[in-house]
């Protein structure tokens, strides 16, 4: 199972980054092959309008069975990711990606 995760660093230490649209990075977590992978996602961050649809653009490339995130996608957004079979948990706030993996493997984190 791939676990996507908006980060704002690239390690497991870093933080979650609470916004969808924005996130400079998604770290990307195989729990099957316990491979990690890094998305960089910094170039929605001088984008005026559109952010939130074009990193849906970019989890429509990486494909994961699960996204972890702070605040949730936008509408345009939440509505582009309806067409993946995906979960969605929210409220990842103030966690690292390691702490967030561990509130979504305990059933600690909001499903959106």
């Amino acid at each position: 199972m791939k676990i996507a995760f908006t980060a704002a660093g690239t390690t497991w230490d870093s933080m979650i980054d609470p916004r969808f649209g924005r996130t400079e990075f998604f770290i990307v977590y195989n729990d099957e092959t316990q491979e990690t992978t890094v998305f960089d996602n910094s170039a929605v961050k001088n984008e005026a309008h559109g952010a939130g649809t074009a990193t849906a653009q970019k989890i429509f490339e990486i494909k994961p069975d699960v996204l972890i995130t702070g605040n949730g996608p936008g509408e345009n957004a939440a509505t582009a990711l309806k067409q993946l079979d995906m979960k969605i948990f929210v409220n990842a706030h103030n966690m690292t990606i390691k702490e967030a993996y561990d509130n979504y493997k305990n059933g600690k984190l909001q499903p959106l």
